[in-house]
C-alpha cells in the first residue's frame, strides 16, 4: 500500500505542477477528459494484471483490440440496422476467441507466454490488414449511434468511465475476494507448489488470457467508437504502454504480486504525462524518453522490494540444541 500510496501523490504533485504552468490543466473540464482518456489504458492494466501476476505476459492485447475494433467497424458499417449490443457482444465475444486462443497455448500444451503472445500478436495484426482489405472505416460510414455511445453521459458522466468503473470493481472482487484470483497469485508466486495443491493452473491460465481477450475485444469497439475510425495500425504498439502502466502500479514483471489499485494508479500516471507534457509544449521525443525513465525506475524498486521479500523468509529459527548443518541434515 506504500508503494501505491507514493504513486497516487505523485499523480497529484505532477497535476498540480503542470496546472501551475498551465492553468487550463487542472479545469474540471481537463481533468474529466483525462478521466475519460485514461479509461482504456485502465481495463486494459486491469486484465494485463491478472497475465502478470501468472508470471506471464500478453503482448497481443492491442492487436486483438484492433481486430476486434475492425469486426466491429465492418459489422456496423454493412449492418446499420443491426442493435449496438450486438455489435458490442461480437466485439467482446471476438476477443474473448483470441484470448482463449493465447490461454489454451499456454496453459494446456505449455508454451512461454512471451513467445505464444509474440506470434499471436503478429497474426492478430496480420488478420486486421485480410479482414479490411488495408481499407479504413470512417465515420461516416459507421452508424450515429455506434459512435456516440463511448461519450455520451449518464448522470453528467461519460459511458467510458462508468465501464472502466465496473471493470475496476469486478478486478477488485476477482483478484482479492475470489478462489480464482487467490490461485492466479498462487501460480505466480510458486507454481510447482501450486500444482502440487490441486491448482488447475492450466485451466486458470486458459480463462486469464481468455478475460484478457475479453476487454481486448471490449476495448476494441470502444476504440474506434471513441475515435471514430478503424484502420489497421489502431492501437499500434499500445501493448507497450499496458505493460508500462503495470509496471509502474508495482505489478511485478516476474509474477506472485500486484494490486487493482495499483494498476489504475499506473495507467492514470501514463495518462497525466501523456496529456500534460503536450500541454506544456514538451517534445514527443521527451515524452517518450521520460516514460521509459519512470518504467525504468519502477522496475528497479520493484527488484528492490522483490529482495527484500526475499530475505524476509531466509532466516533460520534455530534452537540452542541445532546448527544450520544439522538443520540441512
Amino acid at each position: 500500500m506504500k508503494r501505491e500510496l507514493l504513486l497516487a501523490g505523485s499523480i497529484v504533485v505532477l497535476i498540480v505542477g503542470v496546472g501551475l504552468r498551465a492553468p487550463v490543466f487542472v479545469t474540471g473540464a481537463s481533468l474529466a477528459n483525462l478521466l475519460t482518456d485514461s479509461t482504456l489504458l485502465i481495463m486494459l492494466a486491469l486484465a494485463q494484471m491478472l497475465v502478470i501476476v501468472t508470471r506471464g505476459v500478453d503482448l497481443s492485447v492491442a492487436s486483438n483490440l484492433a481486430l476486434s475494433g475492425m469486426a466491429a467497424a465492418l459489422l456496423a458499417a454493412h449492418n446499420p440496422g443491426l442493435p449496438l449490443p450486438a455489435i458490442v457482444l461480437a466485439a467482446a465475444a471476438l476477443g474473448l476467441v483470441l484470448g482463449l486462443v493465447n490461454g489454451y497455448l499456454i496453459g494446456y500444451l505449455d508454451l512461454p507466454a512471451i513467445v505464444v503472445t509474440l506470434g499471436t500478436m503478429s497474426v492478430y495484426r496480420g488478420l486486421v490488414f485480410v479482414l479490411s482489405g488495408g481499407a479504413w472505416v470512417s465515420s461516416h460510414q459507421m452508424p450515429a449511434d455506434f459512435i456516440a455511445f463511448p461519450l455520451a453521459r449518464l448522470l453528467g458522466v461519460t459511458h467510458l468511465v462508468w465501464i472502466a468503473a465496473l471493470a475496476v470493481l469486478a478486478a477488485w472482487y476477482l483478484a482479492g475476494h475470489s478462489r480464482f484470483g487467490r490461485d492466479l497469485f498462487a501460480i505466480g508466486n510458486a507454481p510447482s507448489s501450486a500444482r502440487y495443491v490441486g491448482i488447475p493452473m492450466a485451466k486458470r491460465l486458459l480463462w486469464t488470457y481468455g478475460i484478457s481477450g475479453l476487454v481486448a475485444g471490449l476495448c476494441g469497439y470502444l476504440w474506434v467508437a471513441r475515435y471514430a475510425v478503424a484502420y489497421t495500425e489502431i492501437a499500434y504498439g499500445f501493448e507497450f504502454t499496458v505493460i508500462a502502466a503495470c509496471v509502474i502500479g508495482g505489478i511485478n514483471i516476474a509474477g506472485g504480486t500486484g494490486s487493482v489499485f495499483g494498476a489504475v494508479l499506473g495507467a492514470l500516471f501514463l495518462a497525466v504525462i501523456g496529456n500534460a507534457l503536450p500541454v506544456v509544449k514538451v517534445s514527443p521525443f521527451w515524452q517518450s524518453a521520460l516514460t521509459g525513465a519512470v518504467i525504468l525506475v519502477a522496475v528497479l524498486i520493484n527488484a528492490r522490494d522483490r529482495k527484500k521479500e526475499g530475505r524476509q523468509i531466509l532466516p533460520l529459527h534455530l534452537d540452542n540444541h541445532h546448527s544450520p548443518v544439522r538443520s540441512a541434515a
